[in-house]
């Protein structure tokens, strides 16, 4: 798709919402990314910004630190670098971590199907979000040996997956559902 490089280094709309039939017209009257975002300018590197999202606990946050640090990579802001990840990514309290077999069902939550589904797929979203930084800020010494493009690839999946966490999260939302 010729548009394809140009809507990568896009940011993300939240003007979109959806109605009961379907999508709506935008709403222009949306504040744009959180404060959060902003705290962008402290990475000096790929890498740096990668161990910034890791440590950062507001899912939506992550979201929009992940695409502002792909947009600076993208442009030729951020050089690879070097940094350590945490241990494990930031969580923030809620919901509690729970194994596979402790997680209620849909009808023992009394929610929809709908939004379980949706509340489950930001999960793998969220995941692979960090996974994927995870790979950028652990690699980051084997630079030379990996080259630019294995880091490109990987904080272009950060970004892909950050935009899906962001549509699933907008839908929870409409659908009165965090």
């Amino acid at each position: 798709w010729p548009g394809l490089h140009t809507w990568r280094r896009a940011p993300p709309s939240d003007l979109r919402s959806w109605g009961p039939n379907g999508p709506c017209a935008p709403n222009t009257d949306k504040a744009g990314p959180p404060e959060a975002a902003a705290g962008v300018g402290h990475g000096s590197s790929l890498a740096e910004m990668g161990a910034l999202v890791l440590s950062t606990a507001d899912p939506l946050a992550k979201a929009h630190l992940t695409h502002a640090a792909f947009s600076r990579w993208a442009a030729g802001g951020l050089p690879v670098g070097l940094a350590r990840a945490p241990d494990h990514p930031a969580r923030p309290e809620k919901p509690l971590a729970v194994t596979q077999k402790e997680v209620p069902t849909h009808k023992a939550m009394g929610v929809p199907l709908n939004a379980y589904m949706l509340h489950n797929l930001a999960h793998v979203e969220l995941n692979a979000i960090d996974l994927a930084w995870d790979t950028v800020v652990r690699f980051s010494p084997l630079r030379d040996t990996l080259g630019d493009g294995f880091f490109a690839d990987f904080a272009r999946v950060a970004d892909d997956e950050s935009r899906h966490f962001r549509w699933y999260s907008q839908r929870l939302a409409e659908l009165g559902f965090r």
